[in-house]
């Protein structure tokens, strides 16, 4: 594969996946067998794709992501860098999903408009999970394993359930958080400090506004 620009792209994708011609694969990027990347779709460097995954039609991924096996991305969903998609995990598209028209027609691309998830920096979605579009993926939450998200996660949390709910707090290190007093909160693992402000998570010396 080669850049319009002529660079060559050092990705690997395996024999059996499909990539549309125009999809965009970054540097380091692994696309594994029976995988599918839709038109448009953009991987960023150092990438994995799993076996038997879905990337939809224009679905941008950031750097450093993982999406595990079976799991289905669908359009236009949004990964930023260091995002991970466990096995089997869906992120869904349609929030009123019918396959026919009021009148028995079949419905076609143009009779409805697609909505999609976000998925913020360095967040994570556990194996089986749902993702209800459109809903957001706070910067580092954690969706446990077999929850249905319906609403957006903050930044740090931890859901789990059906619907999901926050039970803890977790770190950049995937951690759940110890409470120290004060809203303030520690990475076991790290050391890292966080502070915790009207329910919502954020590391020490970052400014609210930055949040």
């Amino acid at each position: 594969m080669v850049r319009p620009e002529g660079e060559l792209v050092t990705s690997r994708i395996a024999a059996s996946a499909d990539v549309d011609a125009s999809a965009q694969i970054g540097d380091g990027s692994s696309v594994w067998n029976l995988s599918q990347i839709r038109e448009n779709a953009v991987l960023g460097k150092n990438c994995i794709i799993g076996r038997g995954a879905y990337i939809g039609t224009g679905v941008t991924l950031g750097d450093n992501c993982k999406v595990q096996n079976d799991a289905l991305v669908y359009e236009p969903a949004v990964l930023e860098d260091g995002v991970f998609i466990g096995p089997a995990v869906v992120l869904t598209n349609d929030h009123f999903p019918r396959a026919i028209n009021p009148d028995g027609t079949l419905k076609s691309a143009s009779d409805w408009d697609a909505v999609g998830v976000t998925l913020r920096t360095g967040s994570a979605v556990g194996a089986r999970s749902v993702c209800v579009a459109p809903v957001t993926i706070g910067r580092w939450a954690t969706v446990a394993a077999g929850a249905v998200v319906t609403k957006d996660v903050p930044d740090f949390a931890l859901v789990a359930g059906v619907p999901a709910r926050r039970i803890k707090w977790v770190g950049k290190a995937g951690v759940p958080l110890q409470e120290v007093g004060n809203g303030d909160w520690k990475c076991p693992q790290t050391g890292e400090m966080y502070i915790e402000t009207d329910g919502r998570l954020r590391p020490a010396g970052e400014n609210q506004e930055e949040n």
